[in-house]
């Protein structure tokens, strides 16, 4: 039986500001948005097999957005954050601000 892939992962909630256009009112800003980021454990869990070590192999850190909505600042109307931005991955957030600050921490 395969490992579930999310015992090769450390989990801690997170959030980031996302800059977003309300739909409704075309009013452009920056909006809190909770996200799940899971880094890559350094040691496989145990019982994996063959297929399970060559599945962490190609792991990668991402962020998982908890959130489909936002309200907006100036309309007060709910709009859907666009699908396409749910999962990022890490690396590709290199150089920006929070990514920075939690360097050095």
């Amino acid at each position: 039986m395969a490992i579930p892939e999310r015992n090769f992962f450390s989990e801690t909630q997170e959030t980031r500001p996302t800059p977003l256009t309300c739909p409704r009112c075309r009013h452009r800003g920056d909006y809190q948005v909770r996200w799940v980021r899971r880094t890559k454990k350094d040691r496989i869990p145990p019982g994996a097999d063959e297929r399970d070590r060559a599945l962490y192999a190609k792991l990668r850190d991402y962020l998982l957005r908890l959130e489909d909505e936002v309200v907006c600042t100036r309309c007060r109307r709910r709009f859907e954050i666009p699908s396409h931005q749910s999962l990022v991955f890490v690396d590709d957030l290199q150089g920006l601000p929070r990514d920075v600050e939690d360097d050095e921490n």
